[in-house]
C-alpha cells in the first residue's frame, strides 16, 4: 500500500460526486396540470454526492472530503453550505455552464414521495483532469455517486478515481442513484464498472433492475456475487447486507414521521460509511444508516442539520486552513 494512504478509524472519507441546488416544492393533492398548485417552496444545496458528504460528517467522521463541479453562478454559497456541514470541499468552478439544479416535487401527503427533474449542468462535467490521485493521500474510503456515470466526461473520471483507488488498496463504494438514469446508461455497462467496487448500496428498485429478479432478498444475494458487500436500501423496510450469494442481515427500518424523503438514502450512504470507518461491522453500520435516513425523512432536502455553531467556526477555519 502507497504511503500516505491511512486506514481505519483516522482515514479521511472522500466523495467524488454531485453538487446541486434543489428547488423544494411540497404539495399537497395531485398537481392541477394548465393552472396552479398551491406548494411550499424552498431553494436548498443538494446532489447526492454531497449530501452522502454532509451525512458522514454529521454522523461523526472527522474528516469528509467532496470532490464536486459547479458553476461560478452559486460556488461561494455551496462552499458555505459545506464547511457548515463539516465537509472539506474541492469545488471545481467549471467556467461554461451553471451549477446543476434539480426540481423536487413531494406529494405533502403521508408518503412524502418525490419526483425529480433534473439539469445536471455543471456536476456532470466533472472530468479526468479534474481528477488527482493526491486526493487519495490520508483516505481510507472512496465513495462515487453513481451519477458520475450518467455522462461520459463523470463517467470517464470515475474510472480513473476507482483505478487510483484500486492501486493504493483504498475501497471505494458506490450507490446507482437513480434507477431511471441506469435504463439510460445500460445494466451491462453498469455492472462491467460494478466488478471494481467493494461495496455497492442500491435501492431495491434499482436492486430489482440491475438483476432482473422480482425478490428484494434474491436481487441483494446476486449482486453480491459480483460485488463483495451489497447493502440493499428500502426505506420503510429496512435494509438487507449481503456477501458472496448470500443475504447475511435484514436491518429494520427506524421509525420515522415522512416530511420529505429526498435525501433519505444519501443519508443512509452517509451514516453506513461513517460507521464502516469508526469500526462498525456491515449490520451496525446498515443500522445506523437506517437510523439517518429515518432522521432524513423528517427534514425538508436531502440534507442534515447544521451542527450547534459552538465550536464549528474554529472548525471551519481548520478545514479552510487545510484547503490553503
Amino acid at each position: 500500500m502507497d504511503q500516505g494512504v491511512t486506514t481505519g478509524r483516522d482515514g479521511a472519507l472522500l466523495v467524488v460526486g454531485d453538487v446541486v441546488t434543489d428547488v423544494v416544492a411540497r404539495h399537497r393533492g395531485p398537481l392541477a396540470a394548465g393552472t396552479d398548485t398551491a406548494a411550499s417552496i424552498r431553494t436548498l444545496p443538494g446532489g447526492a454526492g454531497a449530501n452522502v458528504a454532509c451525512w458522514a460528517a454529521h454522523a461523526g467522521c472527522a474528516q469528509v472530503r467532496l470532490l464536486g463541479r459547479v458553476g461560478a453562478d452559486a460556488v461561494q454559497w455551496h462552499e458555505r453550505e459545506l464547511l457548515a456541514a463539516g465537509v472539506r470541499p474541492r469545488l471545481v468552478v467549471d467556467p461554461d455552464a451553471a451549477t446543476g439544479t434539480v426540481i423536487c416535487l413531494v406529494d405533502a401527503g403521508a408518503s412524502a414521495e418525490r419526483t425529480f427533474l433534473t439539469d445536471s449542468g455543471a456536476s456532470l462535467r466533472l472530468e479526468p483532469a479534474d481528477w488527482s490521485d493526491a486526493l487519495l493521500d490520508g483516505v481510507a474510503r472512496l465513495h462515487l455517486s453513481g451519477y458520475l456515470l450518467f455522462s461520459e466526461p463523470s463517467r470517464a473520471l470515475a474510472e480513473t478515481a476507482l483505478a487510483a483507488a484500486r492501486a493504493r488498496g483504498v475501497p471505494v463504494s458506490l450507490d446507482p442513484a437513480s434507477a431511471g438514469f441506469l435504463v439510460t446508461l445500460g445494466v451491462d455497462r453498469f455492472l462491467t464498472f460494478a466488478e471494481g467496487l467493494d461495496v455497492l448500496l442500491p435501492s431495491r428498485d434499482e436492486a430489482f433492475l440491475l438483476t432482473g429478479l422480482p425478490d428484494w432478498a434474491d436481487a441483494a444475494a446476486k449482486l453480491s456475487r459480483l460485488v463483495p458487500l451489497v447493502v440493499a436500501k428500502s426505506g420503510a423496510d429496512g435494509a438487507l447486507v449481503a456477501r458472496a450469494g448470500t443475504v447475511v442481515a435484514r436491518v429494520p427500518a427506524a421509525p420515522a414521521a415522512p416530511v420529505d424523503t429526498t435525501g433519505a438514502g444519501d443519508a443512509f450512504t452517509g451514516a453506513f460509511l461513517a460507521a464502516l470507518l469508526a469500526g462498525a461491522d456491515p449490520k451496525e453500520a446498515a443500522a445506523q444508516g437506517c437510523g439517518a435516513g429515518a432522521r432524513a425523512v423528517e427534514r425538508l432536502g436531502g440534507r442534515p442539520p447544521h451542527p450547534d455553531t459552538g465550536g464549528q467556526a474554529t472548525r471551519n477555519d481548520r478545514i479552510r486552513g487545510a484547503l490553503g
